[in-house]
């Protein structure tokens, strides 16, 4: 069966990297795609054609070549090229003419391509490869929630055999991707929802058939850092008929300073967007890290458990717990669109049981307390005398949802 012709946008510095961005295209375009050359360089001049100059790149960014090039500073000047750069895909987007993007580059390069990556929305294959791909250099929050990223191994300078393994791969990546992608129709509305797995947090699968029985999707996002990023994203977005943001934890992750933290932006996008929100403390009693890293000093001497060899949790004192309560409430309360709290009093995690390594029932306590005192309005706080993942607290929030819908704050 024929494909249908795609066309992938190949971004990068067209005077110093000409030959490895050639062979790019010449790899797409050999498996029956289409190519849109942009050059992003400044000082020198393409050695090949482009479709899209430097200088409209330049221009788009709202600046010129000559006024960047006497800035006399290469980081300001990446960042005006990666304003023109990001405009100019996203128009081209849009437009429908074309249908994934593959961005080439080192240190410069990579962080051009995660602006661009981020203007494009979720659905369309971005593609970069990088001589520092998945270092820890790249910021968690750059990261579109999308976002394919290949290393560039043995290609900072030069063709060779070796670079030109990881250079046909990721071509064929994107161009196998925007092939196979089936773009979001939003047919259905959708609700957010943060959790955890079923090894901790059960009420997704007590929620999901009568979410779908409303007429409603319901997506739900990995707490862990990343997945609490692409949904506070998307929620900024308004992508989201209502967000049931269950799973809180990375404001403890963050609180603490643990690297598995969705950054500081977390639990302010649905608010923004005048997103009406149900929220639960679900698992912010944890504090995650690295399995494999040491913990902060802080933490030495505390009791972990290791959930894998990925990641591992401690339980928080209870002052501890109350700061992150503090930090929780402070960020809802901003909210412009109706928010109720449902803080169920026995527990919030599957590990907080009797007989589990985080039972401690009087800081439970204390973290209930301390909802009481700082939850105040707009935010409602409906208090449960059951454990987050009984079948009342999933009741509850379908109450809620709802009694929403009946009253118009969320629309299907």
């Amino acid at each position: 069966m024929p494909y249908e012709q795609k066309t992938i946008l190949i971004i990068g510095t067209y005077d110093t990297k000409d030959s490895e961005l050639s062979f790019i295209a010449d790899c797409i375009q050999t498996e029956g795609g289409k190519v849109i050359r942009m050059d992003v360089g400044v000082l020198g001049e393409p050695v090949s054609e482009v479709d899209i100059s430097k200088e409209e790149v330049a221009a788009q960014g709202g600046s010129s070549i000559p006024e960047i090039i006497s800035f006399d500073d290469e980081n300001l000047a990446m960042q005006a090229m990666a304003r023109g750069a990001a405009n100019l895909a996203l128009d081209l987007y849009t437009d429908n003419q074309m249908h994934g993007v593959i961005i080439l580059g080192g240190t410069m390069g990579t962080d051009l391509a995660l602006e661009v990556c981020q203007a494009l929305p979720i659905g369309i294959p971005k593609q970069v490869v990088s001589t520092v791909s998945f270092s820890p250099m790249i910021a968690p929050s750059r990261l579109a929630a999308d976002i394919q990223m290949t290393l560039w191994a043995g290609g900072l300078y030069g063709l060779n055999s070796i670079c030109k393994s990881s250079l046909s791969l990721a071509a064929g990546a994107v161009l196998g991707a925007a092939r196979s992608a089936k773009p979001w129709n939003k047919s259905k509305p959708v609700v957010g929802m943060t959790s955890f797995g079923s090894t901790v947090l059960t009420y997704m699968i007590k929620l999901l058939p009568e979410i779908e029985k409303r007429g409603f999707e319901l997506a739900v996002f990995h707490a862990t850092g990343m997945g609490g990023m692409a949904f506070d994203n998307l929620a900024r977005k308004g992508v989201f008929s209502c967000v049931m943001d269950f799973a809180p934890q990375e404001i403890t992750n963050l609180v603490y300073g643990s690297v598995l933290s969705a950054g500081e932006n977390r639990m302010l996008g649905a608010g923004l967007s005048n997103t009406p929100q149900i929220v639960a403390p679900g698992c912010i009693d944890l504090i995650d890290f690295p399995t494999w890293q040491d913990p902060p000093a802080v933490f030495e001497g505390r009791e972990f458990h290791a959930h894998n060899r990925l990641i591992c949790s401690a339980g928080l004192t209870r002052e501890e717990r109350c700061r992150v309560v503090r930090e929780i409430c402070d960020r809802i309360s901003q909210s412009r669109a109706p928010v109720n709290l449902i803080v169920p009093n026995v527990g919030i995690q599957g590990w907080d049981k009797q007989g589990q390594p985080f039972y401690d029932p009087e800081a439970q306590m204390a973290l209930v307390k301390e909802f009481r005192s700082s939850c105040k309005p707009p935010v409602k706080l409906t208090e449960l005398d059951c454990h987050i993942n009984d079948q009342e607290f999933a009741d509850k929030a379908l109450k809620i949802f709802d009694q929403w819908l009946d009253e118009g704050i969320i629309t299907s």
